[in-house]
C-alpha cells in the first residue's frame, strides 16, 4: 500500500512540473545554425570609417574582447571552435558598422540595441552585417553606451553571426532581452579624463587631510579632558 501511495505521488508530482512552462521551456536553445560556415578563419570588416556622431573609439576594442570570447568557447553552445581574422574588406564574411540609434536610422522597435543579419546559400551563410547603436534618447536627454554596455551588445551579435539563437537562461548572454545598466560615457571619458583623475585626487586629499585633522581634534580633547576632568 505504501509503495502505491509513493507511486502516485511522483506521478502527480512529475505530472505537475511538467505542466510549468519554465520546467518545459528552461533548457530550450535555439540554434539559427549548428555550423553556419563553411570555412575557417572567419574574416570580420570593423567599419570604423563611417562612424554617427556619438561613436567612441574604444568601441574597437570591445569587438575584438567580444571575438576573443567566442574563441575562447564563449557560452559553451557553439559545436565549433571559430577562429577569426580583421580585415580591411567591406566583402569580409562578417561586416560591422555602427549608426547612431537602431529605431531612428533602421526602424527597429524600441529596446533594440543591434542586429545580426545573415545571408545564407544552401544552409551555410555567406556573409553577415551586424548593426550596433552607440546609445538611444532618454526623455530630452541622450544616453551614451559605455564600453561595458558594447562589449555585452557585441558578444550577443557575434553570437548570432555564429549561429547561436536566442536563450530564455537570463544569465546567458544569448538571452533576447538584458538588461543595459552600465552608464559610463567613454567619449566623455576620453575627452576630460585628466580632470576626472585630477578631482577625484583633490577629493581623496581633502577627506585625507579631514581624517587627519579630526583625529588631532580628538587626541588634543582627550589630553584636555585628562588633565582637567580626572
Amino acid at each position: 500500500m505504501l509503495k502505491k501511495k509513493s507511486f502516485f505521488a511522483i506521478a502527480l508530482i512529475l505530472l505537475v512540473y511538467s505542466t510549468l512552462p519554465e520546467a518545459t521551456a528552461y533548457f530550450n536553445y535555439e540554434k539559427l545554425a549548428e555550423e553556419p560556415w563553411d570555412h575557417s578563419p572567419i574574416t570580420v570588416f570593423i567599419d570604423t570609417e563611417n562612424t554617427p556622431p556619438h561613436y567612441s573609439p574604444t568601441y574597437l576594442e570591445q569587438i575584438e574582447k567580444a571575438l576573443a570570447y567566442w574563441e575562447a568557447g564563449g557560452n559553451g553552445k557553439l559545436a565549433y571552435s571559430p577562429i577569426f581574422e580583421i580585415v580591411d574588406s567591406e566583402k569580409a564574411d562578417i561586416r560591422i558598422r555602427w549608426v547612431e540609434n537602431m529605431e531612428s536610422v533602421e526602424g527597429a522597435e524600441a529596446g533594440v540595441a543591434g542586429y545580426a543579419s545573415p545571408h545564407l546559400n544552401n544552409g551555410k551563410f555567406t556573409y553577415v552585417e551586424i548593426v550596433l547603436e552607440v546609445g538611444n534618447p532618454r526623455g530630452k536627454g541622450w544616453h551614451q553606451y559605455g564600453d561595458k554596455t558594447m562589449f555585452k551588445i557585441s558578444k550577443h551579435e557575434m553570437g548570432h553571426a555564429l549561429g547561436l539563437g536566442h536563450s530564455n537562461d537570463r544569465r546567458d548572454i544569448m538571452y533576447k532581452e538584458f538588461e543595459l545598466r552600465e552608464d559610463v560615457n567613454p567619449l566623455l571619458v576620453s575627452k576630460y579624463g585628466t580632470l576626472i583623475k585630477l578631482g577625484a585626487f583633490a577629493i581623496f586629499v581633502f577627506l585625507l587631510s579631514l581624517g587627519v585633522s579630526l583625529k588631532r581634534s580628538r587626541k588634543k580633547r582627550k589630553a584636555l579632558e585628562e588633565k582637567y576632568f580626572k
